[in-house]
């Protein structure tokens, strides 16, 4: 398996799936995408259906990642996907709500987030990869609230490895702030950026496109851009098609909270490998770029000042990084067609594909949306409790919002959960009366002491920071 750019950089020189993955952007400031999506013939599927967690994610991972010794990397998977580090042999249990609806669980996790799945697997790829090539890298990240907390808790103390993660001053809530703040490691930086998420996120693409500075300080990337991600999460789309059917001849729908998106992209990916996913139901909140471009065709980033502050604040994202990949695929994996549409979009602030030869496969790669607000948040959160005694925190509730506006009687829906209810107490506490419960190793978690750097949305300021605290070989 090797891998492209978005933009055709690597076009006549494909890279293993080793050096994308320390990489980041590449050298045109595009995304890594694979050459070709190795798709599971039926008989392949049939056998995976009884496969352990750590058994299916080997056989999803070593069909892109087959620079790394199978045996190594069945090795690296058994150190990740453990009970103790996720509290079941499962690692991404299934409910069922009621006959047709289920809830995929994958906040089980360090933090509590989906981001774990991902990053505890990233964390002992890249020790490994450094380790045999003797070299360091330092993670340059953007976050909204809950990759920080998982690429901080994955990395830190890691050999190798130093991590800078910017995040929006106060744009977080406080069990978010705490989770990465109170961290204490050496090798982990929190800068607070004076701005949006999008800002920070603007901030490090910038970084990531002074190529010569880049070079010098080995800049690498753990949010969703970097494919890694990407593939690791494709495994519990397996996992949870296996939990909510009783054979592959059944479809089924998924419901996924979006900001980046990169979680959805990654069932996109796993229905591209041959799953049998009928739909994605993508949700948003009111920060509803990706919902327009699905109903419409209008891709419109919103500036900072139209950005909503709300009360699911990880999906507070105005320019979803990861949909430059689905739009490589749309438009026949042309980059010269994705190069002259972000041009477009720098020059006067989004495209339109409604009118265009490609709008017909957006429209067949099988996605929906729906809009969500703080009301139907609450609604949902109530919703869900009262019927099913399960608390849901606020992203997981605009996919049930989402689920339960575009469900199909006749096809099970499953909700992919975003965060546990522990993150979010506020707004736990406004939609039920009471707070969530909260596990006995983040009691107290707010009041602890926080070691942060408070910087402006400024490339050279973050430059400079990154240039006297960067790990060097």
């Amino acid at each position: 398996m090797r891998y492209v750019s978005t933009r055709g950089a690597w076009s006549a020189a494909p890279q293993p799936f080793c050096a994308v993955l320390l990489e980041g952007l590449a050298p045109d400031g595009g995304l890594a995408v694979p050459e070709t999506y190795p798709r599971f013939a039926p008989a392949e599927l049939a056998a995976l259906r009884s496969a352990s967690y750590v058994d299916l994610a080997l056989a999803v991972c070593e069909r892109f990642c087959d620079d790394i010794p199978r045996a190594e990397l069945a090795r690296l998977l058994r150190a990740t996907y453990t009970t103790g580090t996720f509290g079941s042999a499962a690692i991404t249990p299934l409910t069922v709500l009621e006959p047709g609806l289920a809830l995929l669980h994958v906040s089980n996790g360090p933090t509590l987030a989906f981001k774990d799945i991902a990053l505890q697997l990233l964390g002992n790829l890249f020790e490994y990869v450094l380790a045999r090539e003797g070299r360091t890298v330092n993670i340059v990240g953007a976050t909204s609230g809950d990759t920080g907390s998982a690429a901080e808790h994955a990395l830190k103390g890691r050999q190798g490895v130093a991590v800078f993660m910017l995040s929006p001053h106060g744009r977080m809530s406080a069990f978010q702030r705490a989770q990465m703040y109170a961290l204490t490691d050496a090798n982990i930086h929190n800068l607070a950026i004076e701005g949006t998420f999008d800002d920070c996120q603007d901030v490090v693409k910038a970084i990531n496109a002074d190529a010569a500075f880049k070079a010098r300080y080995a800049i690498g990337a753990v949010n969703s851009i970097n494919w890694g991600r990407i593939v690791a999460q494709v495994v519990y789309y397996f996992s949870g098609y296996f939990a909510a059917t009783r054979s592959n001849d059944e479809v089924v729908d998924f419901a996924v909270p979006s900001g980046n998106f990169g979680n959805i992209l990654s069932a996109y990916v796993a229905r591209a490998l041959g799953l049998p996913i009928r739909r994605l139901i993508l949700a948003t909140n009111e920060n509803d770029v990706l919902d327009e471009f699905f109903r419409t065709g209008r891709y419109r980033p919103r500036r900072a000042a139209e950005t909503h502050v709300t009360s699911s604040p990880s999906m507070d994202i105005a320019k979803a990084s990861n949909f430059e990949r689905f739009i490589f695929d749309v438009v026949g994996r042309d980059p010269a067609v994705v190069r002259a549409l972000w041009d477009e979009l720098a020059r006067d602030g989004g495209f339109d594909l409604a009118a265009t030869r490609h709008w017909a496969a957006v429209q067949a790669a099988g996605f929906v949306s729906q809009r969500s607000t703080h009301a139907d948040r609450l609604a949902a959160i109530r919703t869900v409790h009262e019927r099913y005694g399960v608390t849901i925190d606020p992203h997981t509730a605009d996919g049930v919002h989402a689920a339960l506006a575009r469900r199909d009687p006749a096809v099970t829906t499953v909700c992919v959960e975003t965060a546990l209810p522990a993150k979010f107490g506020a707004t736990i506490l406004e939609a039920l009366g009471c707070e969530p419960a909260r596990p006995d190793a983040f009691i107290g978690l707010e009041a602890r002491p926080q070691r942060y750097t408070v910087l402006p949305a400024d490339v050279a300021r973050v430059k400079a920071y990154i240039e006297e605290h960067a790990a060097l070989a």
